[in-house]
């Protein structure tokens, strides 16, 4: 909402540059979304690595979250 609103505030106050942030943004969305699913991906191997090393405390029942 906040971000529609700042949108508004550009297009009253400079209604070109709203629009060709308009125009950009689905681009600049399609340039960015490989580097998303690469941090997807980084961030499941760490989960797996995290679970593999926890994985002796939990076999042997240790809570490690009290």
């Amino acid at each position: 909402m906040l971000t529609f609103l700042i949108w508004l505030l550009v297009l009253f106050l400079c209604w070109p540059l709203a629009l060709l942030a308009l125009v950009l943004y689905p681009l600049v969305w399609l340039i960015l979304l490989p580097f998303r699913l690469l941090g997807v991906g980084v961030e499941a191997v760490f989960e797996l690595l995290r679970a593999i090393v926890m994985l002796p405390a939990r076999i042997l029942g240790s809570n490690p979250g009290r």
